[in-house]
């Protein structure tokens, strides 16, 4: 079989094989616990390769032109900065007491994600390119806006445990460096058929990056999870619950900035998908007492891709 009838084989069957890359993962961190710490190094470098693919889909003029999309950049930033914290804020009361719990829960919640949202959105027929102009304000809003947000849910003594070093290098590595490469191959593709030839073969390897980052992700979280399942279990119903109302939400605002229905599907993506993997090191860093932080963070990822497969299946009959 050849590589092009491969990948759509692959693509036909993505749902399958993201869940089984799940299972893959979590298989793999349980068996073999001490591999983590190694595996968390292999996170950035494979979602960095998944969005150079990602952004290689959508040629540099389109995605240039999308920054023009005045009424979809307000929707997306509304959802993530307004309608977001409202919605945590209604969680808030309701979390479990333990400071470093509710450090966690808001660390992933406040961040709206800038990574696979692009992939899982555009599966599900949503503008993903207009999501791909929007990262890099995403990206640097969430760092602005956060160390607001944890002053105003906890008070000044939090405020400060925010660092802009862990976002600077996930803006870097993981949407500047990709963009600037995707860009230098789609220029190579233009003169060259050699590059047209390494930018098809490229675009075969899309369902596969995707399956490697969740297997990646999860192998390495899952060994955190075993002194810590209390913890687990009491912030798993908050974040089902977020995703199920981000999901009704995002379509509220949607309508109510009159975006066509992609456009429509993409707000409701990035309002349910949060940063979990950048703030991740902001959790690592916490002093001991707040270390449980990065556990709950971590509970966020596991949850979120399992409800981004099925989100694929829902957003276009919610959004069709």
């Amino acid at each position: 079989m050849r590589r092009a009838q491969v990948a759509e084989a692959m693509e036909r069957r993505q749902v399958g094989v993201y869940l089984g890359a799940l299972a893959a993962g979590a298989a793999i961190g349980l068996a073999a616990p001490g591999a983590g710490p190694g595996l968390e190094h292999v996170i950035n470098p494979v979602l960095a390769a998944l969005l150079y693919v990602t952004f290689l889909q959508v040629p540099a003029a389109e995605l240039l032109r999308s920054l023009r999309a005045g009424r979809f950049l307000g929707a997306a930033l509304g959802v993530n900065f307004l309608v977001v914290p409202l919605v945590v804020a209604a969680m808030f009361a309701f979390l479990p007491g333990d400071r470093a719990v509710r450090l966690g829960v808001l660390l992933v919640l406040l961040c709206p994600c800038v990574d696979y949202v692009i992939v899982f959105s555009g599966l599900a027929g949503a503008a993903s390119q207009r999501l791909l102009a929007a990262t890099p304000l995403l990206l640097l809003a969430q760092m602005v806006l956060l160390p607001g947000y944890l002053y105003l849910f906890m008070g000044s003594g939090l405020s400060d445990v925010v660092e802009a070093g862990p976002f600077v290098r996930a803006f870097l590595t993981l949407i500047v460096v990709p963009l600037a490469l995707a860009w230098l191959t789609q220029a190579w593709a233009a003169r060259r058929p050699a590059g047209q030839r390494v930018s098809d073969a490229m675009g075969t390897t899309m369902v596969p990056l995707m399956a490697a980052t969740l297997l990646t992700v999860v192998a390495s979280q899952v060994p955190k999870l075993d002194d810590n399942l209390g913890d687990v279990a009491r912030v798993v119903p908050f974040y089902v619950l977020f995703l199920l109302v981000m999901a009704f939400a995002g379509r509220a605002v949607a309508r109510l900035f009159r975006l066509d229905v992609p456009s429509g599907r993409a707000v409701v993506f990035t309002g349910a998908t949060r940063n979990s993997l950048v703030v991740l090191p902001l959790a690592l860093s916490l002093p001991d007492p707040l270390a449980v932080a990065a556990v709950v963070v971590v509970t966020q990822t596991l949850v979120e891709v399992v409800g981004m497969v099925v989100y694929v299946r829902a957003v276009p009959r919610l959004l069709g």
